[in-house]
């Protein structure tokens, strides 16, 4: 298999965080009450898709290597779920879901920033075109589960045993 780049190695990287994001969504979708706010999240999952679908498009371009930076996406994905099933475990709850959608959504917009520093370093206009289009949606990703869990929160009774 080829050697990457550490930008292939990165763009590897954030192809696999967003193949594990569709899954996260989903799942903390199923286990949130709010109807809208998992549409919400349903709806981040789709984007994640196309996300990894753009990433794809990219590594497509790269002649030789498109195997090494799929074989890093599905290593970093197997890495994402297996923290998921770590942090949520067999009794999770709506506000447990969104408190790790709000590392993993931190993660990716860190991931997809320092893959546009790269490109940016690089002169990698496809990357960089990748990076103009994803930053936004995981900055809006990243409020979305803030917020919904801050919101979910305030709902909580505070004096309740955990």
């Amino acid at each position: 298999m080829a050697e990457l780049t550490k930008l292939e190695d990165k763009l590897g990287e954030v192809l696999g965080l967003a193949k594990a994001g569709r899954e996260a969504t989903r799942s903390v979708a199923a286990m949130l009450d709010d109807e809208a706010l998992a549409e919400t999240l349903r709806q981040m999952s789709e984007e994640a898709a196309e996300t990894a679908r753009r990433c794809e498009e990219v590594a497509d371009a790269r002649t030789g290597r498109k195997t090494a930076i799929l074989e890093k996406a599905r290593e970093t994905t197997g890495e994402a779920k297996e923290m998921m099933r770590t942090y949520l475990g067999e009794d999770a709850e709506g506000l447990d879901g969104l408190e790790f959608l709000s590392m993993a959504e931190a993660g990716e917009v860190c991931h997809v920033e320092i893959l546009g520093a790269m490109a940016r370093t690089a002169g990698d206009d496809d990357v960089l075109r990748l990076v103009e289009w994803a930053l936004p949606i995981q900055e809006r990703h990243l409020s979305t589960v803030r917020e919904g869990g801050v919101s979910l929160a305030s709902e909580e009774d505070p004096e309740e045993p955990a």
